[in-house]
């Protein structure tokens, strides 16, 4: 079982080891949080994001700030709205130890780790269920230890979910629809590739410029979750919603290695453990949110449920993705991601 999954397997026993830390301590002091002479160097965590604070994620970085705090002497600062700079300022930042913390999309990260594309290629995990089991697998735990090579320590793999496609020139139920659409995308080639193989025209923008790109009509439309799409009122400058469900984006908690280093094992035994725990908090939210997010599209919106065809032609038009990218992320890493989904797939089969 991996690191994570045995957090996982104990359940609420989480918040008992945490409390377990301050019962030991007695108390919230500087001197209780000392081992073999060392306190941690930095008081304050910067935690940038790009979303608003309304979203899911937001929820997940204040469960964060609230454990980390209580069984700390460490304050958390949040930085919504990509304040700070969008996903790849903020990985570049951490990089160069300008910023502390930051929870980017895996696309963004890619750029930087070409095997982070394996989460983004098209119409692999099948459900929310499926991605819990492989993020939280050993296949994910070594995902995160791969961050380390470049100046990041990864902490835990939270959701942003399902991406699906809206646009404001016309319903997409088929392949066909598709074709010509201008479309934004993350910063990430292979959403670029992904859309062209679907005979779109693609554009990278950062997610802060997207509302106004669409309202002046710079791209037709965008693909994301749920949430983000009702949370920033894109239905306003869209006016139809295709349930693609193309790929699954995970977000992952990641912290700057030179803050890192600065931090006493017992803060970062604490924060380890805070990770995994707003993880379950934000994915909780995320898919309650999810499907009020859900309602409000319905309400403001066309909304088109591919029949089981047009899905498999979407399906069809995207396999020579996964192909290109072969050499890209590593066949290896390919393939254990695949294993990985076979096992939780038949993991959850099981009566």
């Amino acid at each position: 079982m991996s690191k994570a999954g045995k957090i996982l397997a104990v359940g609420g026993l989480f918040v008992a080891s945490v409390i377990g830390f301050a019962a030991l301590n007695n108390s919230k002091s500087t001197s209780g949080y000392e081992e073999g002479g060392y306190t941690s160097q930095v008081s304050t965590l910067r935690f940038s994001m790009s979303s608003n604070n309304q979203h899911p994620i937001f929820d997940g970085a204040e469960k964060f700030k609230e454990i980390v705090e209580k069984y700390t002497e460490l304050k958390v600062d949040i930085y919504p709205s990509a304040q700070l700079g969008d996903d790849r300022a903020a990985i570049e930042m951490l990089q160069l130890g300008t910023l502390d913390v930051s929870i980017p999309s895996t696309g963004p990260l890619a750029n930087f780790y070409p095997e982070y594309n394996v989460f983004d290629l098209p119409f692999m995990l099948s459900s929310e269920q499926v991605a819990d089991q492989v993020l939280r697998s050993e296949f994910g735990d070594q995902m995160l230890e791969m961050l380390s090579s470049r100046g990041l320590v990864g902490l835990d793999f939270w959701e942003n979910g399902f991406r699906h496609l809206t646009n404001s020139r016309r319903s997409v139920q088929s392949i066909e629809d598709v074709r010509g659409l201008k479309i934004r995308t993350m910063e990430s080639p292979l959403h670029l590739d992904a859309w062209r193989a679907m005979g779109a025209t693609p554009t990278p923008m950062a997610f802060n410029e997207l509302f106004t790109a669409l309202q002046q009509g710079t791209v037709d439309g965008q693909e994301n979750p749920y949430p983000n799409i009702a949370l920033n009122n894109l239905y306003e400058v869209q006016g139809s919603m295709t349930d693609t469900g193309h790929v699954y984006t995970p977000l992952a908690l990641i912290f700057s290695e030179a803050t890192w280093n600065k931090l006493s094992r017992q803060d970062k035994r604490v924060i380890r453990q805070a990770a995994i725990e707003a993880g379950d908090y934000q994915r909780e939210v995320n898919r309650q949110v999810n499907l009020d997010s859900l309602s409000t599209i319905e309400q403001n919106m066309e909304v088109v449920t591919l029949t089981p065809d047009a899905r498999k032609a979407f399906q069809d038009a995207t396999a020579s993705v996964v192909d290109k990218y072969e050499s890209i992320i590593g066949a290896d890493v390919i393939e254990a991601f695949r294993e990985e989904i076979r096992k939780a797939e038949a993991e959850l089969a099981q009566p």
